[in-house]
Order: structure tokens, then sequence, then C-alpha cells
């Protein structure tokens, strides 16, 4: 298909071939739509990070999460690391141009437990978090074995304990080792959380 400078459908149409996930994001009408959007680039972002974990095995969590925010930046979508929310926030997400706003919030952790990671969502959802902000991001970097299994854990902790007003217990998410949860928030609504897990393991074997 030829361009026609003058159309903005064939634009579009453009884009839709070429961009499908870039218009899906960009175009959605509600926070469920952009949710399924940005999931469909969180989970390609995050598995560049995992095959290139040897790469990345110096960097720390802030290097890390430099490294998802370069991957998650693409015109329409300002990512910026360190962001100020009632504290630096280690990355915020931004629909340029939207009206209502969207952004979304995101803290990241190298795993260190589940009570390190329950330490992380305190952060996000009590100090970062105003409510206005769209679904929470709880990125889990895990540089030892088992993610799976060391995953469940955190699941197994939250359900058990409920933390930062957790209403009801977790449920799957839409990607591996990734759950999401309900909390309500001071702003007087609940607020979703979603937990995904980030495999930088790298066997120290020859």
């Amino acid at each position: 298909m030829t361009l026609d400078g003058n159309s903005l459908f064939d634009l579009v149409q453009l884009m839709r071939e070429k961009a499908p996930e870039y218009v899906k994001l960009v175009t959605a009408q509600s926070e469920a739509e952009f949710d399924i959007a940005f999931d469909s680039m969180l989970e390609r972002a995050i598995s560049g990070l995992e095959q290139n974990s040897k790469n990345f095995k110096s960097l720390d969590e802030v290097g890390l999460s430099g490294c998802l925010a370069l991957a998650l930046s693409m015109p329409g979508l300002t990512v910026t690391q360190e962001a100020h929310s009632n504290g630096h926030v280690d990355i915020t997400i931004n629909v340029d141009h939207c009206t209502p706003i969207r952004r979304n919030l995101g803290e990241a952790k190298i795993y260190n437990g589940p009570e390190y990671h329950v330490q992380g969502l305190g952060q996000l959802l009590k100090r970062y978090t105003t409510g206005r902000e769209g679904r929470g991001i709880l990125i889990v970097y895990v540089r030892k074995q088992n993610i799976s299994g060391l995953m469940k854990k955190i699941r197994e902790k939250m359900d058990a304990e409920h933390p930062c007003e957790q209403q009801g217990d977790t449920v799957d998410h839409a990607f591996k080792w990734s759950f999401l949860s309900r909390h309500a928030h001071s702003c007087g609504d609940v607020l979703d959380v979603s937990h995904v897990g980030c495999n930088l393991y790298n066997d120290p074997g020859p």
C-alpha cells in the first residue's frame, strides 16, 4: 500500500499493519484496554532482559530498570527512571497527549525473599501512588534458581497475610511467573498491582 500524505486513514491502516501493538496502546479507550496492550509490550521487554542476562549480571536494580525503560520507550510512550511522585519512582510510564491522564508507576526489586517484596509493594502503594495512576507494576529481578518456586512463595505470603490492605487472594496474570493483586488505597479506591518475575539466573557452571 502506498501512503498518501494527505490521508489519515491510510496512515492509520499502515500503522495497524506494521505496528498493531502500538496502535492498540495509544488508542486504548479504557484502562483495561491499555493494560492488555501494555502487558504484551512488557512481556517482550522482560524476555529481552532474560535473553541478555549474562550481559547484565553486573547491573544493580537501577541499571536493570534503565535497560527495561529503554526497551519500553517508544514514540507516544514516555518511560522515565527516578521520576518524582512523593519520592523517586523506579519506572514511570506516561502515554503522551492522553486525556484523561494515563500513567503507571513501577517499583523494581532484585529478589531477596517475600518480605523484601512486600516492602517494595508498600513503597509503591503507600508512598508513590496517589490513586490517579493506572495499574501498578512490581518487577522482580530473580538471580536465583527456581524463579517459579520463588514467585509462588511471594504469592503464598501475600495470600496468607494480605499486606497493604490486599483484597482477597492473588490471581494469575497474563504471562509466566507473574500474578495480580488488588489493594484498598487511601484515596478510597481499590487499585490493581501486577507482580512480574524476570528470570536473570546464570548457571555458574562451565
